[in-house]
């Protein structure tokens, strides 16, 4: 089954481990490349350029670097490596860019920013994003930025919505072009998006609260308020947002087809996708890189998913919510 993935951080394990070469065809050090992305059948990635925490470089022996040069780096890897393998993948910005690839032979990079807190308070920042060619933007991380405040376990935090600017920032990212994505936001800050956006939004990583009560999975009331929006969620393949207790180590196929089941029968078989966050996760992973989807396929059939419930799932549901939203 051909499928599309709404988050990996590759890029960012490039820089910690393999900068002056930064080779992503067959990286050695990531869960995703371009040739296992072949190999498992992928028709797209989309490649997170993630603001890590002050501090967090340091252990990796990496200079004080800014966030700009820091975005540019990343994306800069991300541009390289598709440019040197043309015959292989294309970066793609819309929908229809990823159907004339695939209708190429050639699968997609799709560009992406996770922790919006680069904007500084600027809408300029935000169109200057869109040029350089981000086309999904997770409004914040784990601490609080000028959009808003992050998920968090303190129900104080958790229901603070967005900012001035992050209200005004999310419409203008409707009206540019750029999915508004709301993975690790706060949930007053959800239900903000919820109003504002008149296409579709997306949660790129994020699974289902009710069966893993991790802070940033998402209730059923936010699952059926983003089905009811046309958006989506990618079911995230780490086990602390797959288990009862978030603590087990364990992440399984029939962990994710559960999570899958509960999120279509909440809100829809159209808003369910996959958000694996590869190279963002750890643990017993036995969906462990980019080649063995065809795990996740088998327990989805299991689950009692029909055939073109699975193409939903796995590609489909992402290109309308790009075709609606993406120009």
């Amino acid at each position: 089954m051909e499928f599309i993935d709404m988050h990996c951080d590759s890029l960012t394990v490039l820089l910690l481990t393999d900068r002056e070469k930064a080779d992503l065809n067959h990286a050695k050090s990531t869960m995703v490349d371009f040739e296992r992305m072949k190999k498992g059948g992928q028709t797209a990635q989309f490649f997170a350029v993630f603001l890590p925490a002050p501090g967090m470089l340091e252990p990796f022996h990496i200079p004080a670097i800014s966030d700009e040069e820091y975005i540019q780096t990343l994306r800069g890897y991300l541009l390289k490596n598709v440019e040197a393998h043309p015959d292989l993948i294309q970066m793609a910005y819309t929908g229809e860019d990823i159907l004339t690839n695939r209708s190429q032979g050639k699968m997609s990079a799709v560009l992406t920013m996770e922790d919006g807190r680069a904007a500084a308070g600027d809408l300029e920042n935000i169109k200057r994003f869109h040029k350089m060619g981000f086309r999904a933007i997770s409004l914040t991380w784990n601490m609080p930025n000028c959009f808003g405040a992050p998920n968090s376990s303190d129900p104080e935090i958790m229901s603070q919505g967005l900012t001035e600017f992050g209200r005004d920032a999310v419409a203008y990212m409707q009206e540019l072009g750029i999915l508004v994505d709301v993975s690790h936001l706060s949930e007053g800050g959800f239900y903000d998006v919820a109003g504002i956006c008149k296409k579709p939004f997306i949660a790129t990583h994020s699974n289902s609260f009710t069966l893993c009560p991790h802070p940033r999975n998402l209730t059923d009331e936010q699952i059926r308020a983003l089905g009811n929006a046309g958006g989506m969620t990618g079911l995230n393949f780490g086990p602390e947002f797959l288990n009862p207790d978030i603590h087990c180590k364990d992440s399984t196929a029939l962990q994710i087809a559960k999570h899958a089941r509960h999120i279509a029968d909440v809100g829809g078989v159209d808003c369910v996708g996959i958000g694996s966050d590869f190279d963002g996760i750890k643990g017993n992973l036995e969906i462990s890189d980019c080649t063995k989807l065809g795990l996740l396929e088998d327990a989805l059939k299991k689950e009692g998913f029909s055939s073109d419930e699975l193409e939903k799932i796995f590609y489909k549901n992402v290109i309308r919510v790009m075709k609606d939203t993406l120009r």
